[in-house]
């Protein structure tokens, strides 16, 4: 059904999902180099007896982007935790009902909250540019919690782009997906 009206949210919409989408894809990938990496870790340290703390922390660093990173890829593709005894026998309408509502009331506010209460706590890393407490550490603490507001973002966006996804579905009772309201 095409819905002109609507396309400007529809595009949105597509943004952001796009946007997590490729960062989602990109950020899988660290799994495998976090494999490797880890791999190369036993390795060194059991047969030829050494070792790198910067190595080593490079697996917390990359653990840390997975899980951060994807979290809105996640969340795009109804990845997260729900009660689905009541969501899944419900029509696609009263889903988007409940999408709407629960982005609107739960997930936005607990990221602004996540990000509120952590820019103090990032800006304290970035204004000593903080680093490993070890030696030979990796000298980007400050880097890593950095994540923790991109992460809020992501989050932010992607429940920006349910809430609209949900929007259409209810005012329109329309497309399955905002992708058919472009064409």
């Amino acid at each position: 059904m095409e819905t002109p009206r609507y396309r400007g949210i529809a595009r949105v919409s597509n943004l952001v999902d796009s946007l997590n989408e490729g960062i989602g894809r990109t950020v899988s990938w660290l799994t495998l180099v976090m494999v490797l990496v880890t791999f190369t870790v036993v390795v060194l340290r059991y047969l030829f007896n050494m070792g790198w703390i910067a190595m080593q922390e490079s697996v917390t660093y990359m653990h840390a982007m997975v899980f951060m990173l994807g979290a809105a890829y996640t969340l795009k593709h109804s990845g997260h935790v729900r009660v689905d005894l009541i969501y899944r026998s419900r029509s696609q309408r009263t889903q988007a009902w409940i999408d709407l509502f629960g982005s609107a009331l739960l997930l936005l506010p607990v990221c602004l909250f996540i990000a509120w209460v952590s820019w103090e706590y990032v800006a304290a890393s970035w204004s000593v540019l903080e680093t490993s407490p070890e030696a030979g550490g990796i000298p980007a603490v400050f880097l890593l919690k950095t994540i923790i507001l991109v992460t809020a973002a992501l989050m932010i966006l992607q429940g920006i782009s349910q809430f609209l996804r949900s929007l259409l579905h209810v005012l329109d009772d329309g497309p399955e997906t905002v992708a058919d309201a472009e064409t």
